[in-house]
């Protein structure tokens, strides 16, 4: 088999479900030693570990709250002591709140910002002190951050938006160092949270989507192990979107 990705350490925030656990799985597939983050259900986390193993490289859970900046310092701390290093992270961890602008909360503004924007510049930070060249650091995005064509989702429209100006900008300061940084913008894609069946889907699917179905976790973790691999080395700064032509 192909292991692209042979000896090299990943951090993936995130990692015990949905599009996180999927790219711990494609990672470990292409032959990475794998560490992730989740903030519960320890179950699913030694499931998505478990599976990892299967392919015959080291996988570690570890459990963290994204949005303790402690924690997460923390966490990349452990992925390098444990797995010797740290070539590639993914910044997968976040937080979707909805609501309308008189009714959203502070305490949610404040919570979306601390996960989705804040824990992935302070992971950022952490694991570019340990990288040498040949790193490569993705984001996972939204599609939202160019098109939110619903109501109450400003909020997160924004934190998503904010990541495509921070890796434009950190392309530039880690350039020099042979690291590269891209986000990864997912649409629709059938997860728990966001089942590819029922109203709203269809909706979706009829009125937004180019291609008229949702997408799955392993098609974005396809995107992830390509940016994470040696054939991406020419692409920085990138916001890559995998929507279906949700945003065409």
């Amino acid at each position: 088999m192909n292991h692209p990705l042979k000896n090299k350490r990943a951090l993936v925030t995130g990692g015990s479900r949905g599009i996180g656990a999927a790219i711990v799985k494609r990672l470990a597939a292409d032959g990475a030693d794998v560490a992730f983050t989740y903030a519960s259900s320890p179950g699913r986390a030694s499931e998505t570990a478990q599976a990892a193993q299967a392919f015959g490289v080291k996988a570690i859970a570890i459990q963290s709250d994204s949005a303790d900046a402690n924690a997460v310092v923390a966490a990349v701390e452990r992925t390098v002591s444990e797995l010797g290093g740290i070539d590639i992270l993914i910044n997968n961890a976040g937080v979707l709140a909805l609501g309308p602008i008189d009714d959203f909360k502070l305490e949610d503004f404040d919570r979306t910002i601390a996960i989705n924007v804040r824990a992935v510049f302070v992971a950022t930070q952490a694991a570019v002190r340990h990288m040498k060249e040949g790193g490569r650091i993705i984001n996972i995005g939204s599609c939202n951050a160019e098109r939110m064509p619903f109501q109450g989702g400003g909020v997160y429209a924004m934190s998503k938006s904010a990541l495509q100006g921070l890796v434009q900008g950190f392309a530039r300061d880690l350039g020099a160092r042979g690291i590269t940084i891209n986000n990864v913008q997912p649409g629709p894609i059938n997860t728990e949270m966001n089942p590819e069946q029922g109203e709203f889907a269809e909706m979706l699917k009829k009125q937004f989507m180019a291609v008229p179905r949702y997408g799955t976790v392993e098609e974005v973790a396809a995107m992830v192990a390509y940016l994470a691999g040696p054939d991406a080395g020419y692409v920085t700064g990138a916001s890559l979107t995998i929507d279906g032509g949700f945003n065409a």
